[in-house]
Formats: structure tokens, sequence, C-alpha cells
């Protein structure tokens, strides 16, 4: 028989319905999508080798939501660098440094889980405050002696589940000198968050004492991508590059000094924020960053949007919406910058008890 997502497959609809009802899942509607969409897959593939990668794909996520899921209330920082780099190396001892300093302020810590910069983020960080995702590869790649012991450790077939989680899940990136690996996550995490599909987030290229690796990486995309035109200067703010830890760690905090998260809904940008603004605040975020706000919108400070009641626990923050043009998301970053200036004008705000670590990743 033809399957449909609407309720239209007569008898299979009710026997769907049936074991969702027995099994007691949350969410009952999306629960029934994946069984259809499971279904159709069997269907329309008699491929086995593409039926095990949807299998195994679906498996693995299910796993990381369940490792992930106790600590969606804290903040977590993905660390990527070489696992070649060894313990008596000064940038290993600066992630140990680095890690622990961000520990000290609630993060937590994600890692690839092997050797290296890896080991010393977890080092730093303590094993009750890392992660370890994993990866099966036929060399280099055992979980460190940190995390062996440690329920917070998944390991992955799949690359693509695995980079999923590493972004999904943080507040942060910060990233180390490496080989192709940690370039390949670097390149792809300004990748996605130059085209919106990941939210803005802090990205730390934290360098060696010299400067030989992340300014040398620098020069290269200012002489030859900035030169061709194959990308803009407003891409620059994306990332920041320090040689200081302490550094690093502060560019963590200050972006969430006011921004809290954010999300589209439909065509509109929703920043949810940690305390509300005053109208002039709003007011010169709108003068300022005018060419980021389509013509005929303007901006808004309000309540949760209808849509936002997926996130339960981020329905008590204020908010400020707008048409976003979908280009600039730079300057999106400049405005968020701009947006924690006014920390320093505010009284520090009372305690809540909503999530500051929450957020869309769609």
């Amino acid at each position: 028989m033809e399957l449909h997502f609407p309720r239209s497959n007569g008898e299979l609809d009710e026997l769907i319905d049936d074991i969702l009802r027995q099994a007691g899942v949350h969410h009952p509607g999306i629960i029934r999508e994946m069984i259809i969409s499971a279904l159709k897959a069997g269907q329309e593939s008699d491929y086995l080798a593409d039926l095990k990668l949807m299998r195994t794909t679906m498996k693995e996520m299910r796993y990381t939501n369940k490792i992930f899921g106790p600590y969606r209330n804290r903040k977590k920082v993905t660390i990527f660098g070489s696992a070649r780099t060894m313990p008596e190396e000064p940038i290993y001892q600066k992630c140990v440094v680095f890690s622990r300093m961000l520990t000290e302020r609630g993060y937590m810590v994600i890692t690839g889980g092997g050797g290296g910069i890896m080991q010393a983020g977890n080092e730093g960080a303590g094993i009750e405050n890392s992660f370890a995702v994993n990866i099966r590869l036929p060399f280099e790649q055992e979980t460190n002696p940190v995390m062996s012991e440690s329920k917070n450790v998944i390991t992955y077939k799949y690359f693509f589940n695995r980079k999923v989680a590493f972004l999904k899940e943080a507040q942060a990136v910060a990233l180390f000198p490496g080989g192709f690996g940690t370039l390949d996550e670097a390149m792809e995490t300004l990748t996605l968050v130059q085209t919106g599909k990941n939210p803005p987030i802090p990205l730390v290229l934290i360098d060696d004492e010299n400067g030989d690796y992340w300014e040398r990486w620098l020069h290269f995309i200012k002489e030859t991508l900035l030169k061709r035109g194959l990308i803009s200067g407003e891409d620059f703010s994306l990332f920041t590059i320090t040689r200081d830890p302490v550094e690093a760690v502060q560019v963590i905090e200050d972006f969430y000094r006011i921004y809290h998260s954010s999300r589209f809904v439909r065509n509109t940008l929703v920043i949810r924020l940690n305390r509300p603004l005053t109208p002039e605040q709003v007011d010169t975020l709108e003068r300022e960053f005018l060419e980021i706000i389509e013509p005929g919108s303007s901006l808004q400070q309000v309540g949760p949007l209808p849509e936002e009641q997926d996130q339960p626990d981020l329905i008590s923050l204020p908010r400020l919406t707008f048409e976003f043009n979908h280009r600039s998301y730079g300057l999106l970053k400049a405005f968020i910058r701009r947006l924690n200036s006014f920390a320093d004008e505010m009284p520090e705000p009372e305690v809540s008890g909503c999530s500051l670590a929450a957020k869309e990743k769609s």
C-alpha cells in the first residue's frame, strides 16, 4: 500500500496508534511520522546498505539525546585539536588551563574522546564535567584514560552523526592547533554559522605562544579568500583568535551576558535574552543595525511566540524579534556583541529558574 504522512492510511494508522499507546511515548504525533518514514524507506529501497545507514543513524542520534539529555541546563563548550599533541607540549597545558577555567564558571566540555588536545580538554574539566564523543577508527582514536570509565562516552560509526553532536550540544566552540580533522571542524563550523544553519555561537581559535598556527591561517584567509572576494569583511566577526586562554574564556562568557539563544519562526528571527532591554537600547540596536533588518520590519521586544511552546524551559525569557535578511550572519554576530555591551548599563538580574543553556539547533 502507498503510505502518507496525513492520516489517510486506514487500518495502518489505527495499528500505529495502538503501538504508540502501548509503548507510552512522548509527543506521539512526531513518533508516528518517524514510524511512517521507516515504513516508507522499507517500501522504497531494497538496497540493504542504505537501510543499514538509516537504521544506525537513528540509533546513534537516539543515544546522543539519551546521554546529553540530563545535562540540558548546563552550558557546554566543544574543544577540537590534534590527537598527536603530547602532554609535555605547552599547547596541551594551555588547553588544560582553558578547560579548567570553563568548569570553574559552570561549563561542561565536549571533546572527541581521543588523545592529545582532546585528552587535555577532558583532563582540565575532569570526568564529572566532560563528554567524549568518539569515533571508530582503525588507528589513533581509543578513548583517552580520563574518560575511559565515564558514562558520558559515545562512540559513533558515522562521522556525520558525531559532527551533529559536537555542534548541537555546544554553546561555544574552541579550536586548538590540529591536522586535517581540526581544520575540517573549523571550516564546517564557520560555514554553518555563516549560512545560518547553526545559531550564532562564539568560535575561539586558540593559538600557541608564537602565533604559528591560527595567525598564519588568518593570513591565508585574508590574502587569498578575502582578496578574491570569496568571503566578505563581515565574516571576520564570526571568530576570534587569541593566544591567551583567559581571553578565550572571557570571549565565551561575554557572548552570553544578555544574549541567551535564538531560533527562526518562519521568517522571523527570535533572539532570546537573559534580561530585558530598555526601549532606548532597542532603538539603538535598530538604528545601528538597520541593514540586517528586512524593509518593512522593525525590532520588537516581545514575549514568546506561539510556535515556541516546544521549548517550555525558555518561555519565561524576554525576546527580540525582527525579519532578518538571511545574508549578514557576520553582522548578526556584531549585533549580538552590541546587545551584550548593554550589560554594563544594567544591574545584575535576579537568578531565575530558566535554563541558560538550551538552544535551538535546527
